[in-house]
Parts: C-alpha cells; structure tokens; sequence
C-alpha cells in the first residue's frame, strides 16, 4: 500500500488475424493493469485506413463506455494507463500519442521514463519537430516516425531510437496502414511480455492483462528486441542489447502478485522476500500483519518461516483517492487513516511484526503504526521486503531527491525513532536479489546508486551537486551542464 512511491505506467497491444474488432480486448487489459497508472488511460485503434484515438483523465472505467469502446473500430490497437514521471496530469499528456504521418500516421504508448528527455527535446526542435505535450512518449514517437521516414524497416527505426534514447522505454506503436511494432530498451529496464494463437497477437507489461483476454503467455520481449506484426505474421528480432538490467521494484511493489515478469512469478518472488526476512531479522511477536496490498505474501512468507501467525490487521478502503496526491503531509497523513483501519480485537494486547515494501520518506509508515498502538498493540515491529531506498531512480519509479529519502539521510535506528517503531530492519541486498531469481541482472540503482545508464549516472551527480528539483520540476527536465 506504501503511499510514498507513484507507479509506473501500463501498456498493451493487440493484433486480430482475423480481422475482429480488438477495443474489448485493449479494454479489458488496460483494467488489469489500472493499477500501474490511475491518472489517465487511452485507447487507439486502426482499421488498415486510419486511425482513431480516445485518451481522457482518470480510470479506465471513468473514461470509456460501451459506446466509446465500440466506436474505436479496428483490428490492431494499443491502450496505455499511466502515471506521469515527466509532465502532469493532463488530456494533453495521456497516451496514445499521434502522429499523422508516416503510414497514414503512427500512434505510441510507452511504460518507463526517458533520461536525456530535454537533449532529445533540443534536437527534436532543431530537426523542425516540436514537441506539443510534455509526456516524454512523444520523444520517442517522434524520433521512430524521424527514422522511419528515413530506413523504411520498422527493426532500423527502433534501432535508431535505441541509439539516441537513454533510458527505460516498453513501447507499443500502430500504424495506419494496419501495423503493430512492440520494442524494449537494451537494458529491458521496463517489462513487456507476449502471447500468441491462431487468432491474435498480445503485447502487455504484465501477464495479467494477457490473463484477461484469456491468452497463454507465450514469452518475454528480451532488452532491445523489436517485434512486428504485419499481414498476420510476427517477427522478432534484436537490434541492440546492453547489460540487462530489470527493474527490482517491479517484484517488490509495482506488479501484480498474479503476474509473471521475466520468467519469475511475483507472487513467488514476494513470499520468499517474507522467508528470507524472517531468518535475517526475526523478531519476537506475537501476530504478523501486512500493509495492504503488495505485502501480503510477504508476510506470508514470514510467517511461515518464524511460525508467527498472519492476520489481517489492517483493512484497506479501496473507495479513497490515493494519499500523495493530498496537498500537505497532515492531510497525506489524515488520507492514511480514511484508507486503512486497524482491526482492535486482532491485534488489541498484541505484539505486531508489521510487514511493508519499501520505506521512501517516511511519511506515511508512522500515521499506519501509530494507528495500530491506537488499536492497543503493545509493540510495533517494522519489517520492510526492500533494502533501504538511498538514490532517486530516473526510469520510471518516481523517486524523491536525496533529500527527501529518510534511508539516504539517517541510519535504521534513527528511522525506527522517527516513524515511532519498536524495531525495525530491512532487507538485505543479496537475499533481495536470490529471492528475484535473476542475478545480476536488475536494476538497483536506487538501492545502491549504480545506475544502468550514462545519462542515469551524470543525473545523480548534478542531483548530488544541486540539492533538490530544479526550477520545479523533475532533474530530467533540466538540461545536463
């Protein structure tokens, strides 16, 4: 439930080999991953003619209807949800974006955040292409229609945006002419997975959505790998591949516990989390509770390993907005209260082992415990899934500055003091990283500042040089000196 941290976006894309209208379908998946993004979604559709779009602000049910969903005829499509790490929340910034040319026009979606966003600006600019809106989608739109243009071959366009984007990029795009392209960044920093049968063609960030539509997973997009679908054939292939580097927090927060990401079942991946933190950092107690939801099979999985009962001692109102969004920490903290309620006959008289996914700032971890000891818990024991978060993440985790990270400025007992824990221990690295499953192969650079990218490493130094968000806005936003 952890307040602190904004997710990520969601992104989907289906092609009929038989020509069916496929708006149901991208319905149906962007609800299955509404969770990865609740401030706007949008569906565009293509009939081999033309192109129709629909993008609105807020839920997905908010914003589409029966009548809308059946008038975005087509048998390709794409949908997007998304939370904005560039730009706001606004109509203008909701993906798809579109262009009206080449291939009677190209609409993108894209789950992730681009790094070099103002160079690429810049460059757009001289080339006579302004960027419109400030969702950094359109960066990348604009470069592959560039290339396009140029190559005429869909694998080269996204090879060209490979060279010049630096960042995390899962990216689905549509044309006109009745084209479906899929491609991931050489890193794989973002997920994207796919399915095919007889009949259709899926790309999803998460399986769940292909779940939804009733498809097999049928595999996973590897960093900098293209997939086209064109005249009912997919083609796949890589056009450039980096270290990968898959981002952690995917398994410890962002997916859903029911969604396969890389081979590795969340749900798995959480439970062991909970094993490994009970050996690590036991604690004695007399009940075990999660912070809804990503912590449940996590303290699942601590209480199979330390015999300590789980209970749900914590109920969750899913009717409130979510708590960031309030514009000050006392209503942020009020907001906790009106979307979790202690159970007092649960944990009244107990000793409670609080199981979470990460600590950010801070803010929201002490209203959820001094909630419990108002239920009449005598002692509050903080465990937490994620090692401690020490450096902002520029891919597609909205991340504070070092200032702003409790973990980057004081050491666990200080923050155990702060948030008003009896105790409190994290996770350590190297049980995080056995317990994904995937080796050296994830992105950790919040956890210990090594970043995956050039333009990652030289934000965090002008991050560390200059304090906080510059001017406003986002470090990425900033021009690199």
């Amino acid at each position: 439930m952890n307040c602190e941290k904004k997710e990520s976006c969601g992104i989907f894309g289906v092609y009929s080999k038989i020509g069916h209208s496929v708006s149901f379908r991208i319905y149906n998946g962007l609800v299955a991953l509404q969770h990865r993004g609740q401030d706007s979604a949008g569906i565009a559709t293509s009939d081999s003619k033309k192109i129709r779009i629909m993008t609105g602000v807020g839920l997905v049910s908010d914003i589409f209807n029966r009548e809308s969903v059946e008038s975005l005829s087509g048998s390709i499509g794409i949908g997007h949800v998304r939370y904005p790490t560039i730009g706001g929340c606004t109509k203008e910034d909701a993906q798809p974006l579109l262009v009206h040319s080449p291939k009677r026009g190209i609409a993108l979606a894209h789950n992730g955040n681009i790094a070099n966003y103002s160079k690429l600006v810049s460059e757009l600019s001289i080339q006579g292409r302004m960027v419109s809106s400030s969702c950094d989608a359109e960066v990348i739109l604009h470069i592959f229609a560039s290339a396009y243009e140029q190559t005429h071959d869909f694998f080269n366009a996204a090879k060209i945006c490979m060279e010049k984007i630096d960042g995390s990029y899962a990216t689905v795009l549509i044309t006109g002419e009745g084209d479906l392209v899929a491609f991931r960044d050489p890193h794989g920093i973002k997920p994207i997975c796919f399915g095919e049968d007889a009949e259709k063609v899926i790309f999803a960030s998460e399986s769940v959505a292909l779940d939804m539509n009733r498809m097999r997973l049928g595999g996973f997009l590897a960093p900098g790998e293209v997939a086209v679908v064109s005249k009912g054939t997919m083609k796949r292939k890589v056009v450039l591949q980096k270290q990968p580097a898959h981002c952690m927090f995917e398994y410890i927060y962002f997916a859903r516990p029911d969604s396969n990401i890389d081979g590795k079942i969340v749900y798995e991946v959480r439970v062991e989390l909970g094993r490994r933190l009970a050996k690590s950092s036991p604690a004695k107690a007399d009940i075990v509770v999660p912070v809804p939801d990503t912590a449940r099979p996590a303290a699942l999985g601590f209480s199979e390993a330390s015999g300590i009962p789980m209970i749900e001692g914590l109920m969750k109102n899913r009717y409130v907005g979510r708590t960031f969004i309030m514009p000050s920490q006392a209503k942020r903290e009020d907001a906790v209260n009106l979307k979790l309620n202690a159970v007092r006959h649960l944990v009244e008289g107990k000793r409670v082992v609080m199981i979470d996914d990460s600590i950010v700032r801070g803010t929201t971890s002490r209203p959820i415990i001094e909630m419990l000891r108002h239920a009449g818990a005598r002692e509050v024991h903080v465990r937490i899934t994620c090692p401690p978060v020490v450096a902002p993440c520029f891919y597609g985790v909205d991340l504070p500055t070092y200032s702003e990270l409790i973990a980057a400025n004081h050491s666990v007992a200080e923050i155990a003091k702060k948030i008003g824990a009896d105790s409190l221990a994290f996770q350590n690295f190297n049980d995080l990283a056995e317990s994904i499953g995937l080796g050296d192969k994830i992105c950790a650079g919040c956890l210990n500042g090594k970043y995956p990218t050039k333009t990652g490493e030289e934000l965090a130094k002008k991050l560390k040089k200059e304090g906080g968000k510059l001017k406003g806005c986002r470090i990425w936003e900033e021009e690199l000196g």
